[in-house]
Formats: structure tokens, C-alpha cells, sequence
């Protein structure tokens, strides 16, 4: 795929800062796009925390998309959140509600889906300030999860091709997607080019424990990644102590560079979207700043702002 140029590449804003409206009347959803619109966005990643289109009649799907008509944007990802098709009680569910998705998303003219193995917040995190400061479910790590894994997630990637989409399989922790080996190894082992990774290391880099590297994850995972979830933290540990605090924080001012790791993703020949996310306060307002952040980290890694420079340099001699 070609590199498009910083202006033009994908940046959706994610639907996470608004509340559930699977049910809520279509003004409604109106409403929360156009907010999106409004704050610079051209594209949006319609997450299903929001809306789950795959759960949508057929009439209110038209709706949506008419929705999205209205307000400008281009619903160019759809996430799938928390619907692990390798969760021991509810699997099967989950990846019937994928191949959903995956036809709802086609229909809202989307051109990724993202899923994950990550599975429902325990009650201790629900309880949490911060939920990744409470221990979640882990996946088994035994063969014939993996191969489960492999198995349901191939399937899930030839549908994407059939209808059109890629399918991207979000980095989360304690799953089979939670370490840069084990999620490059999955890609690998599924071994279909519709399947990719959606590197979202700011996943990994908040919690409160040690983490490894974010460039040299970066650096792993990047060149077999076709969609970015993209966000920051601030991150403190004292080693004598043991203690580790990390805060939702925008992605220039947090604790690691995406400066440094745009320059990779650029090097390695990364083309997909991005979709910026930020929890708590008010997120879409930090999902916008870390928009226009992405925007010229990216002029700085293909090359454009040095261009722009010495342009305008010469044109001033």
C-alpha cells in the first residue's frame, strides 16, 4: 500500500470518551459524531463500546451510516472490544458477534476491524480508579489455546478478506497478544496477509509492573502491524520500593517518544490508520491534541517537515 502523505493519513478519533448508545435514538448519535467532527477529526474508529453495529438491525445500521454521512466523517476502523473468541465461558458467542461485525462493518464501509483476547473487566477493576491497577484475566498459555487462538482468529481473517477489510489483533496484557514475541509469533502462525497486529503498547507501558521496552516493542511489532491505537502515559517507578505509577497523560508530553518510534514505523514501511484514545477527563479534547501531535511527528518522519523547511528557507533568500 502506498504511504500517503502527513495530511492526508487516516487519524480516526476513538468512541470511548462517550457513553453506551446502542439503544439511543439517532439524534443521539448524531450528536456524538458531530462532537467528533467538530473537534478536527475526518475519520472515526466506531468502538463498540459505543455502538455495537454487529448487534444492529439492519435498518438502524443504515441509520448509523447515515449518521456518519451527515456529520463528515469516514468510519474507517471499527474496534471490537473485550470479545476474546478464546474466552473459556463465552468463546463461541464472541466469535459468532465477530463475524457479525465484520459484515456490519463492510456495510458501514469500514476498511479494518480490530479484536482482541482481552476479556471483560473483573469486579476489581470495575471498582478501580485506574482499572489496570487490578490484576485482569490471563489466558492459558497451554498448546491447544494457542491453537484455538490460531484456529478462530484465521477464520476470522478470511472472512475480513471476503468482505473487503483487514482484520488487526490488539496488544493487551495477560493474553496471547500481551508480549511483542507472542504477538509478532500469532501473526506469524496464522500466516494470512488480511491479519495484522494493532500494536496498542500504551496498553502495556501504564500498567503497574515491569514492562519491556516500548521501542524495541515497537521495532518487533511494526512491520507486521496494519492499524495503531495509538496513547500515552505518564510512568514513574521507584525500584527500591517496588512502586509504579502511570497516568493517562498526551502522547507529547508522556514517557515515551512517539517521535522515535513514527521514525520506525516509517522506516519498517507501516501504512496504516491510527486511531488516537485517551482515558479520563475529557478525552476527545486529548485525542484531538494527540491528533495534531501525530500529524507532524509524521511530517518529521517521512521527511515533509525537513522538506518544508529548507522550501521555505530558499524562498526567503
Amino acid at each position: 500500500m502506498r504511504r500517503p502523505p502527513s495530511e492526508e493519513w487516516p487519524i480516526a478519533a476513538a468512541m470511548l470518551p462517550f457513553p453506551a448508545s446502542q439503544d439511543a435514538p439517532v439524534d443521539t448519535w448524531v450528536d456524538h459524531l458531530a462532537e467528533v467532527a467538530y473537534e478536527g477529526f475526518t475519520e472515526v474508529d466506531v468502538t463498540d463500546s459505543w455502538v455495537r453495529p454487529g448487534d444492529l438491525s439492519p435498518s438502524r445500521l443504515t441509520d448509523l451510516g447515515e449518521a456518519l454521512t451527515a456529520v463528515g466523517l469516514d468510519p474507517v476502523a471499527l474496534s471490537a472490544i473485550r470479545r476474546s473468541v478464546i474466552d473459556p465461558e463465552t468463546g463461541d458467542e464472541n466469535l459468532a458477534y465477530s463475524h457479525r461485525t465484520l459484515d456490519a462493518a463492510a456495510e458501514l464501509g469500514c476498511r479494518v476491524v480490530s479484536v482482541g483476547l482481552h476479556r471483560p473487566l473483573l469486579p476489581a477493576q470495575r471498582g478501580a480508579f485506574w482499572f489496570w491497577t487490578e490484576q485482569g484475566p490471563v489466558d492459558s498459555t497451554d498448546a491447544d489455546t494457542w491453537e484455538l487462538a490460531v484456529t478462530r482468529l484465521r477464520e476470522l481473517g478470511r472472512h475480513a478478506r471476503e468482505v473487503g477489510l483487514v482484520l488487526s489483533l490488539e496488544m493487551y496484557e495477560d493474553t496471547l497478544l500481551g508480549t511483542a514475541e507472542s504477538a509478532v509469533r500469532l501473526v506469524h502462525d496464522i500466516g494470512d496477509d488480511a491479519v495484522g497486529l494493532n500494536p496498542d503498547l500504551g496498553n502495556l507501558i501504564r500498567l503497574h509492573r515491569p514492562v519491556e521496552d516500548f521501542q524495541a516493542a515497537v521495532a518487533a511489532c511494526l512491520p507486521v502491524s496494519n492499524y495503531w491505537h495509538v496513547k500515552s502515559y505518564f510512568r514513574d517507578e521507584d525500584r527500591a520500593s517496588g512502586t509504579v505509577v502511570a497516568l493517562p497523560a498526551p502522547m507529547e508530553m508522556g514517557s515515551v517518544s512517539y517521535r522515535q518510534a513514527l521514525r520506525t514505523a516509517v522506516e519498517v514501511g507501516y501504512t496504516g490508520p491510527f486511531c488516537v484514545e485517551h482515558y479520563g477527563g475529557d478525552g476527545l479534547s486529548v485525542a484531538a491534541r494527540n491528533a495534531r501531535y501525530l500529524r507532524r511527528m509524521l511530517a518529521v518522519a517521512t521527511g515533509e517537515a525537513r522538506a518544508t523547511v529548507l522550501r521555505a528557507v530558499g524562498a526567503a533568500r
